[in-house]
């Protein structure tokens, strides 16, 4: 046979056999890395082998929902430890500027609730006259009147008039709660907080072991001679401006039902101020356990002292120190 012939013949058997299927697989095959497929085969389409599949995307997203699940609320305590030692902070300011109050006064504290009221929130207006301002003290105390937990005020809450020396002097005043400031509006302007002020420093009643005929002109306490200091409250996170803290009060049932100074505020404590004019983290159990007055009795029946049992305590304060 000759050349011509085999090559007519070769033709003839390739038309035969129809498409040559192995040489477009083999030129597949050898095209594969590149990622480039056979057109009117295969499509026209283009694949990049570095990208990510969807199984590895989302188990991509699992992890980083998982380290999110983990680190948040790490995250969320160490900003509730910052802000408590801002809290403590600002308490230590207060000690300053109470302690400078004393030394100027030999030692004596504001007479009452009101003048106690006025040292706390610094300059005030007359509501008469606000062009002519009579200052209390010359500090500005706004920036350091809240604790980081608790600085915005309740909305819904209504106010509470609070009147004393026979209507000569009058305040309204908008209770907080654990998380929110209270306030006073009236007189003007309006003032936050959420410190409160051991209401019975400011009083006659501190110390009633004196004639109560003798005690009515006491203006103020001298707090020199006074001894264990550094267990008697002076001012610390409250709802409201100033509690008479007394032994028989019942801790809340709820936690959510805290008021004054009985608030989990700092995750079982709260911070409070002495009379030593030093700053620490109190619990809420030991509340009971403080100096509030000089007849208050340390050893009551919410002490371990006076036999108080974990189970006696409502279910969320079980869980805390007892004192």
């Amino acid at each position: 046979m000759s050349l011509s012939a085999q090559a007519i013949a070769g033709t003839s058997e390739s038309k035969t056999m129809g498409h040559p299927k192995v040489k477009i697989e083999n030129s597949c095959h050898r095209h594969s890395h590149s990622s480039i497929y056979a057109p009117g085969i295969y499509g026209s389409a283009i694949v990049n082998p570095k990208a990510f599949t969807l199984i590895e995307l989302l188990v991509v997203i699992a992890i980083i929902a998982l380290l999110m699940a983990i680190l948040l609320p790490a995250l969320q305590r160490v900003r509730k430890q910052a802000r408590a030692v801002v809290c403590q902070a600002n308490l230590k300011q207060w000690g300053s500027i109470l302690n400078l109050y004393t030394e100027d006064n030999q030692g004596w504290l504001p007479i009452n609730l009101i003048d106690a009221l006025w040292l706390l929130r610094g300059p005030f207006l007359i509501k008469d006259d606000p062009n002519k301002p009579s200052v209390y003290q010359e500090i500005n105390t706004k920036d350091i009147a809240c604790c980081p937990m608790a600085v915005r005020i309740r909305v819904k809450e209504p106010a509470t008039r609070i009147t004393m020396f026979h209507g000569s002097n009058t305040i309204l005043h908008k209770p907080g709660s654990t998380f929110e400031a209270w306030e006073l509006i009236i007189p003007p302007p309006p003032f936050r907080g959420s410190y409160g002020f051991n209401n019975w420093l400011v009083s006659n009643s501190f110390d009633i072991s004196a004639p109560k005929n003798y005690r009515i002109h006491l203006n103020g306490h001298n707090i020199f001679p006074i001894r264990g200091r550094a267990n008697i409250p002076a001012l610390l996170d409250c709802s409201v401006a100033g509690i008479f803290f007394m032994e028989d009060f019942s801790p809340p049932e709820d936690e959510q039902e805290g008021w004054g100074f009985i608030i989990n505020r700092h995750n079982g404590y709260i911070n409070g101020l002495f009379l030593d004019w030093s700053v620490r983290k109190v619990g809420l159990k030991e509340l009971w356990a403080l100096k509030w007055n000089m007849q208050f009795n340390t050893s009551n029946e919410w002490t371990k002292a006076g036999g108080a049992q974990p189970e006696d305590w409502p279910e969320w304060m079980r869980r805390f120190k007892d004192y």
